[in-house]
């Protein structure tokens, strides 16, 4: 591993949650890691009341002085070139939480997933799902037991309005990618909800 580990910094689209990701981002880079963005073809291209995508897109170049890996393509060669010390999938919808837990890699970030696992190194999820205790929740076990992967300590972001809903601490990435690095998984990984 390098001085200044190397990071695949993947998004995908939980765009209510960019503003944290972008600000998870800087913090990452200000600690000295050397990050690469990654996004998903709906974080690349959608237009939504969070930004638009060339706005997000610049955004996370700017932040991260590399450009942005969003084709299948360009993805695969992560693992045959060992690109990566780390993937963090920040934030990780429960669309990609299930392609992961099933193997479906038909998005640069599930393929950058998979290219990166052949080398046995950490995954890490920080999750963004309205449905994390409802269909979601089993392909979270899935990866929770798979490997390799580790989770951002999470928890219910509105229980009253939003009752199956969870969402990364996005300010706990760093330490998670710390001890990911090490392999082990921060904790508590899941966390008492936020008052509302």
């Amino acid at each position: 591993m390098t001085d200044n580990p190397r990071i695949g910094f993947a998004m995908t689209g939980s765009f209510c949650t960019f503003k944290a990701a972008f600000e998870t981002a800087e913090a990452l880079v200000q600690a000295g890691y050397d990050l690469t963005p990654i996004m998903s073809f709906n974080a690349y291209n959608l237009s939504t009341r969070f930004g638009a995508p060339e706005e997000n897109r610049s955004k996370i170049e700017a932040i991260t002085g590399h450009e942005i890996i969003h084709t299948i393509e360009s993805a695969e060669p992560i693992g045959p070139k060992r690109l990566f010390d780390l993937i963090v999938v920040c934030p990780c919808t429960s669309n990609t939480i299930a392609k992961l837990a099933n193997g479906i890699n038909d998005t640069p970030v599930t393929m950058a997933v998979k290219s990166h696992l052949r080398n046995q190194r950490p995954v890490v999820v920080a999750v963004s799902t309205n449905d994390a205790l409802a269909n979601a929740a089993k392909n979270i076990g899935v990866l929770e037991s798979m490997k390799h992967y580790y989770f951002v300590p999470y928890r219910q972001d509105d229980y009253i309005l939003k009752p199956f809903s969870m969402v990364a601490d996005f300010q706990k990435t760093g330490r998670t990618i710390e001890l990911a690095l090490s392999e082990i998984q921060a904790q508590p990984m899941v966390e008492n909800p936020i008052d509302k």
